[in-house]
């Protein structure tokens, strides 16, 4: 799967706050959601954001409270991929959870600009700066994860689990 895109360029330790500020936490429904994210960090972002594109981040991307709404709102505002040097393990695991696709790449976080023209190649970790005519290698997303992405999230795995014939095994 490829998605291809501009970079947003977001800093370290982007808490679930900055991506989803808790007064619009009363709402799953991800058009909504989608409205406000990044809000406190880029106000402009809902709606210049483009289906595909892609945010770029530092250290610790998703720190903060657990909640599911940051990756939908990052999902729902039509962000393809985000790349971080590294993410809060919490929202690491909701981000495959809610079906949206994240790669761990240092490199990429440094080098990637605002604005640059950016593809993700999930299927082989693979990232492409084509501003910068530079790749990267993210770190590998376990199997299973990957199966939840392909999926759409884990509720979507599950259901697709359950209607499988019975004594079909499993992926």
């Amino acid at each position: 799967m490829k998605i291809k895109g501009q970079a947003w360029k977001f800093g370290d330790d982007v808490d679930t706050d900055a991506i989803i500020p808790a007064r619009y936490l009363n709402t799953t429904d991800p058009a909504l959601l989608a409205a406000h994210c990044m809000e406190d960090a880029d106000p402009s972002f809902a709606a210049r954001a483009k289906p595909g594109d892609i945010i770029v981040a530092g250290r610790n991307f998703g720190c903060g409270s657990s909640r599911e709404h940051a990756p939908i709102a990052i999902k729902g505002a039509g962000v393809g991929c985000v790349v971080a040097h590294s993410f809060a393990r919490i929202f690491y695991r909701n981000a495959f959870n809610m079906g949206l696709p994240i790669l761990e790449c240092p490199e990429a976080a440094a080098s990637i600009e605002a604005g640059d023209q950016v593809e993700v190649d999930l299927s082989r970790g693979s990232i492409v700066n084509h501003s910068r005519q530079q790749e990267y290698q993210a770190h590998s997303v376990p199997p299973f994860m990957r199966e939840l992405l392909e999926a759409g999230g884990l509720m979507a795995y599950v259901g697709a689990q359950l209607r499988k014939p019975k004594g079909q095994p499993a992926k």
